[in-house]
């Protein structure tokens, strides 16, 4: 299967850093998703719920972000990806989680997985 749902650049407020002061703020992260879904069953359907919801995608990736916490940007990506083949079922993803203005000469900084097999 070849077939994409894609969501980019979804922006989420997180705490998320190992400094003191990185730990009282919120900051923003950014999320980008190539998940792999089977898309001949809703396209022949023409139904929602046959899809994946990326709506619902994208609200429960903020909040395990938002929950999360985490010092690593290499901690959030590996639970993000968890949490999507869980919840949803997705077999094979990429995700990329960006943090903007980590380093300033950089317009953001970030780690890129991919977990799964694409089938």
């Amino acid at each position: 299967m070849t077939d994409v749902v894609l969501i980019e650049g979804l922006a989420v407020e997180a705490v998320i850093g190992v400094f003191d002061w990185e730990r009282e703020v919120t900051q923003r992260l950014l999320v980008d998703l190539e998940m792999a879904w089977d898309n001949r069953v809703p396209a022949a359907s023409d139904n929602v719920a046959d899809a994946l919801d990326y709506a619902a995608v994208s609200d429960r990736v903020g909040r395990c972000l938002q929950e999360l916490e985490p010092q690593l940007l290499e901690t959030a990506a590996e639970e993000v990806a968890r949490m999507l083949q869980q919840e949803f079922g997705v077999g094979w993803l990429r995700l990329t989680l960006r943090k903007p203005g980590a380093v300033p000469a950089a317009n953001s900084v970030g780690v890129r997985i991919e977990r799964g097999r694409r089938t």
